[in-house]
């Protein structure tokens, strides 16, 4: 797998992301699906994605504490391109558990406690999203972190054994919108209201001017480590 790994990531240099979407379709076919948290960049590949020949295999996780506004993008998306989202949520079992136990915002209370939310609402249900497949494709950009800055385009997923993509690695923020205005894809209104990224609502606010955007993220955390889980993970890579 290694070496279809490096191969793949060879294709994707200097490709476009809609060659590398139409390719990694093209190459597994129905074994390939895109992850889409309906932020602006998953919103762009889902926008790439429905306007190739292909039928669109896209999922979202449903954590069960996302704004309205997410769910409005989802929505409009549904009824432009004519598909629908597989939907993943967590076990009820686990989040009954987890909130009997520790109450309704204990994530506030430690890293520790926001990681296991994360978990049973995030990283569980992805889990069972990527059952069944070879490739999954995110839109993930290495300017939109620390943890991200050395991602490849291509990478073995050792946590759920198989292939992720990065279409979207190289572009900048500016790229991403002006893709957005110039072909008036459907994105979340809470990005005109200062949320650059958009997670569940009680771990999400607004970015003051001059801040990072993943500030906005969990902010009461250490800045150098915002990540929910769903895309931790030893990597290798070309």
């Amino acid at each position: 797998m290694k070496d279809r790994v490096e191969a793949l990531n060879r294709y994707c240099l200097d490709r476009s992301p809609e060659a590398i979407i139409a390719y990694v379709v093209d190459q597994f076919g129905g074994a390939c699906t895109l992850a889409s948290s309906l932020g602006a960049e998953d919103q762009v590949l889902t926008h790439m994605y429905c306007n190739g020949d292909v039928n669109p295999d896209i999922f979202m996780i449903d954590t069960g504490r996302l704004h309205q506004e997410t769910y409005d993008v989802a929505q409009k998306s549904m009824d432009r391109y004519g598909f629908r989202y597989r939907v993943f949520f967590p076990q009820h079992e686990a989040v009954e558990a987890m909130v009997t136990q520790h109450g309704p915002n204990h994530f506030y209370k430690t890293v520790a406690n926001r990681q296991d939310c994360c978990h049973v609402r995030k990283v569980a249900p992805l889990s069972r999203a990527l059952t069944g497949y070879s490739v999954w494709m995110t839109g993930l950009r290495r300017a939109q972190s620390i943890e991200r800055a050395t991602m490849p385009y291509v990478e073995w997923d050792d946590r759920h054994h198989l292939i992720k993509v990065n279409p979207l690695l190289m572009w900048s923020k500016s790229d991403v919108w002006d893709y957005v205005r110039a072909q008036d894809v459907p994105v979340n209104a809470l990005h005109n209201q200062g949320y650059p990224s958009i997670g569940c609502a009680p771990c999400t606010r607004a970015v003051l001017p001059g801040e990072n955007d993943r500030s906005g993220r969990w902010w009461w955390e250490d800045a150098a480590k915002k990540e929910c889980g769903l895309h931790l993970q030893s990597r290798e890579s070309a």
